[in-house]
Order: structure tokens, then C-alpha cells, then sequence
């Protein structure tokens, strides 16, 4: 992955389902003058990613607030139909975690954190990485090895800050 601490994150534009559907939201927009935590996995329901990654941001929510982080952004290379749903299935959403799309993988691409397993069925998607973005610039950076789910956990990303 070539992000890195001190790297400003690239503007993206992510796709959500909106109130009257399918909407853009620019990625920068969304971090400016913010405290952030951005993390991302491989893809809406698939296994670990629905039963340990984003149950472990649900989990340490209230301890993100009170060290004064704004927003909490997961970022999965799906469609917005796809992480409505699986937002609203995982509890994640009614725990204030807003799903992300990269829909077409530009963004991690951009930032170097895709990678495809095909005898799966996984192209182009998602490692997973948990970061703190102060105003769009990278301060704290927890990265998994491919096919990990431990230093990105919202309990170890925690311990980071």
C-alpha cells in the first residue's frame, strides 16, 4: 500500500444511498475542517468483514467520540444499494458508521490498497486499513497483510490513537 502518515488522502467521489437514492459525495468534501476515522475491508457480506471488522467499529463507537473523532467512514469497493443494505443488516449504520462506495475501485486503487484473489471471486478490491484523517491528512495508519483482519480492528485502531 503506498499510503502512508502525512499523505492527504485524494479526493474520491463515493457513492451512498441517499434519502431519494443513489447519490456522490466527494471523499474530500466529507473530511474537510474533520476528524475522521476511515476504514476499509473487501466487500459488503462477505464473512469476516460482516462478523469481525465492522462489529469491532460498532463496538468501540463511544470511545472514538470521546477521543473527539467526528465521523466514522467505512470505505468497501460495492455499489450504494449494496452497503445500504448491509449497513442497515450489520447494525452499522444505526451505530453512525457511513458506508462508503468506491463503486469502481478507482480511489484504492489510487491509494494502492487493492488487490484481487480470483479463485474466490474477489477483483480489485480492498485491503483492510483503519485510519485517523485530520482535514483530509493522514495521521494514524493501521494496515492489515492481505487476508488479515487484526491491526485494523476498531479495538486495536483504538490502542493506536
Amino acid at each position: 500500500m503506498k499510503l502512508k502518515v502525512g499523505d492527504t488522502l485524494p479526493d474520491a467521489q463515493m457513492s451512498v444511498m441517499g434519502a431519494d437514492g443513489p447519490t456522490r459525495v466527494s471523499l474530500s468534501g466529507a473530511l474537510q475542517g474533520r476528524k475522521t476515522v476511515v476504514f476499509a475491508l473487501p466487500g459488503a457480506f462477505t464473512g469476516t468483514c460482516s462478523t469481525s471488522h465492522v462489529p469491532s467499529f460498532m463496538r468501540v463507537m463511544d470511545q472514538l467520540k470521546a477521543k473527539g473523532i467526528e465521523d466514522v467512514y467505512c470505505i468497501s469497493v460495492n455499489d450504494p444499494f449494496a452497503l445500504d443494505a448491509w449497513g442497515k443488516d450489520t447494525g452499522a449504520t444505526e451505530a453512525g458508521i457511513k458506508m462508503l462506495g468506491d463503486a469502481d475501485g478507482s480511489f484504492t486503487k489510487e491509494i494502492g490498497a487493492d488487490f484481487s484473489v480470483p479463485e474466490i471471486g474477489l477483483y480489485d478490491r480492498s485491503n483492510r486499513y483503519a485510519a485517523l484523517v485530520e482535514d483530509g491528512v493522514v495521521k494514524v495508519l493501521n494496515i492489515d497483510e492481505p487476508g488479515a483482519c487484526d491491526i485494523s480492528t476498531g479495538e486495536r485502531f483504538v490502542e493506536a490513537l
